[in-house]
């Protein structure tokens, strides 16, 4: 084992006695997300991890890695022994790779970390000694502030880890160690991102889409179900359930030709979302709803919607203005899927001037003409059943 890829955690660090569990999550996520590639293999290190696999496919594995939530960032790495003059060497040999990869004569700075207390150098002694080595043999500036690169050295018994390249991690929690959330997913800009949210926070997605078919066409459905496989690349696999509401909207905009149509319409949504996440032991629904974005999310309107859901409704965009949306969204590739043409079906049969206040007196009366929650349940026990993988 001469290299290997040096994970790193972040808020895991926070958590007390149960931090072993959620440590036992993230690694059990690192392998699925390089299962398949060849030597594939993941070690746990002394408050990091490690990871092996064959030549030529650490870029394959930083890119998968890259996806697994709880790492904070990633740096494939070279092993020597816990020896000063191995450590010069390897040291030497990756500055000499930063200056071929950039040219010139760019800045550096060594930050060594000494996990090994029993080394004979300490950290500063490390950096100093090391540094002074890269310059005489390289003749390159030292930058402490804000150098072109860095040479990292961490120190344990065993090994001595150098490193030039350290890669982001998306951060949060690993996924599925607070519970499964059924996203509500439509062909926009912002559900996807809400269910990437969740995803950070540990949550492990599900998601529904509503399909009005004539009025929403297959290319619309195709157009979730890459949006819910590009979701899946972040947590290895996605359950996406297609939910046919042609009928169900059209009796709900027979029961109130009014300005209520949309608010109905996202009841029926909530409580058929609910009648799925029941049967899928999921805990929560999760919407890209967002405060004042359009007339139906007014806080009046938001408070009637959620009251048809029998499940805690989490909204991560609620605060979010547009911009940062499109910015998160480009950041985790589902943008240019998102501002594809699409139909939504809650732009169907729409009233002129769609209530910005919805009383929930006024909607429970238009909606005892229909029995709302047998149309739930059979919304749900009718959807259309699809997984999506990540496909690496």
């Amino acid at each position: 084992m001469n290299e290997v890829i040096l994970l790193r955690y972040g808020e895991l660090f926070l958590k007390g006695k149960n931090r072993g569990q959620f440590e036992a999550r993230v690694l059990e996520n690192a392998r699925r997300a390089i299962a398949g590639l060849p030597g594939a293999k993941v070690r746990r290190a002394r408050l990091r991890a490690l990871v092996e696999v064959a030549p030529g496919e650490t870029d394959r594995a930083l890119d998968r890695l890259a996806r697994v939530f709880g790492l904070t960032s990633l740096s494939p790495a070279r092993v020597v022994a816990p020896a000063l003059a191995a450590i010069e060497d390897e040291a030497v040999r990756a500055a000499q790779a930063a200056i071929d990869r950039r040219g010139g004569r760019p800045s550096f700075k060594v930050s060594a970390r000494r996990a090994d207390k029993k080394f004979p150098l300490t950290s500063p002694e490390l950096d100093h000694t090391v540094g002074a080595r890269i310059v005489r043999e390289l003749g390159l500036p030292v930058d402490v502030h804000k150098p072109d690169f860095t040479i990292g050295i961490e120190v344990h018994e065993e090994r001595v880890l150098v490193f030039c390249d350290t890669r982001p991690g998306p951060g949060g929690l690993p996924v599925g160690c607070t519970g499964t959330v059924n996203l509500l997913l439509s062909g926009g800009i912002d559900s996807p991102v809400a269910g990437w949210l969740a995803m950070k926070r540990g949550c492990r997605v599900i998601a529904t889409y509503f399909h009005s078919f004539p009025y929403t066409g297959d290319a619309t459905r195709e157009k979730v179900t890459d949006l819910a496989r590009s979701l899946a690349r972040w947590q290895g696999e996605l359950t996406l359930f297609v939910v046919g509401f042609t009928d169900a909207q059209k009796a709900l905009r027979a029961a109130d030709k009014g300005p209520m149509a949309v608010v109905l319409y996202r009841r029926a949504m909530m409580r058929a979302a609910a009648a799925i996440a029941r049967r899928e032991h999921a805990q929560a629904l999760v919407t890209g709803e967002n405060l004042a974005q359009v007339a139906s999310q007014t806080l009046e309107n938001l408070a009637v919607i959620e009251e048809a859901a029998t499940l805690p409704v989490l909204r991560p965009l609620l605060t979010y203005d547009k911009l940062e949306t499109v910015a998160l969204a480009q950041r985790i590739g589902t943008f240019e899927l998102s501002i594809q043409p699409y139909e939504d079906c809650c732009s169907l049969f729409v009233p002129s001037n769609p209530t910005t206040r919805a009383r929930l007196d006024q909607v429970v009366a238009a909606e005892r003409a229909l029995d709302v929650d047998k149309m739930a349940e059979e919304l749900a026990a009718a959807a259309d059943r699809v997984v999506l993988r990540s496909g690496g």
